[in-house]
């Protein structure tokens, strides 16, 4: 393996490590610019864990009803990543409900607390994938899977390309977002994205509008109330983001 390769493979195995609960060898030896040219490896993260649960669904649907199946492929994706954007999308529903100034807000953000806001912002979202992915097609909801999650994450990727940092936080789970990332490095990263929409034809393409308009309106937001991005935000915009692709998807008409 030359060296140039070998990089890459180290940012692969990076991004592995810091998005998912997959086990890295060595995952804490990897070096400052390591962890922010990783990001543009946050799509691909995204192929796998939307893999995964279509995987899950697929061998789900062959025993139980469509509505079980969508459950277990949820539950799979919340496995296989530790409900990392999840948790980000409850403390910034937390922060947002609950803080009237930026410094509350981000105050609130880094209490690990559950509270009322974040319940409900959970709850709604997670219901709103289940309503969406049970009315479509069965056999069509694996390629949503795997296309929603890779482009939703291109979509919080953007938010990093676009906007700054606003905690001051040197924990290593914030130094990979924190670093920002430049504009090729996002085209690099757009490619993981694009390339499953064409699984699901014109379908893809308006699941990848909705999620681009509901990441535009979450950051517009987001940056009039915080001024940036935090990483609990990045994994608010990618839940909104996938649910919204699922939403595009299915007012296509492929149910």
């Amino acid at each position: 393996m030359g060296p140039a390769l070998y990089r890459e493979w180290r940012l692969v195995l990076t991004a592995l490590g810091y998005f998912t609960r997959w086990p890295v060898s060595g995952a804490g030896e990897f070096s400052q610019v390591e962890l922010n040219a990783a990001l543009r490896y946050f799509p691909a993260i995204g192929l796998l864990v939307g893999a995964c649960s279509g995987f899950a669904h697929l061998l789900a649907a062959q025993i139980f009803p469509a509505s079980v199946a969508v459950v277990l492929a949820l539950v799979s994706g919340v496995l296989l990543t530790g409900g990392f954007h999840e948790d980000g999308l409850a403390d910034t529903c937390d922060g947002l409900g609950g803080g009237w100034t930026r410094e509350r807000v981000l105050e609130i953000m880094k209490d690990s607390r559950l509270g009322s806001f974040g319940a409900l912002g959970l709850v709604l979202v997670l219901l709103g994938k289940y309503a969406a992915l049970t009315s479509l097609a069965l056999t069509i909801v694996p390629a949503v899977f795997i296309a929603g999650h890779a482009w939703s994450r291109f979509m919080a990727a953007s938010v990093v390309s676009t906007q700054s940092y606003v905690r001051e936080d040197d924990s290593a789970r914030a130094r990979l977002v924190a670093g920002g990332i430049g504009l090729s490095a996002l085209g690099y990263a757009g490619l993981f994205a694009l390339a499953p929409l064409f699984l699901l034809g014109a379908a893809g393409v308006a699941g990848a509008l909705a999620a681009f308009a509901a990441r535009a309106i979450a950051g517009t937001y987001l940056h009039r109330r915080l001024g940036g991005y935090t990483g609990d935000t990045l994994g608010a915009v990618q839940q909104v983001a996938e649910l919204a692709f699922y939403l595009g998807v299915l007012g296509w008409g492929v149910a």
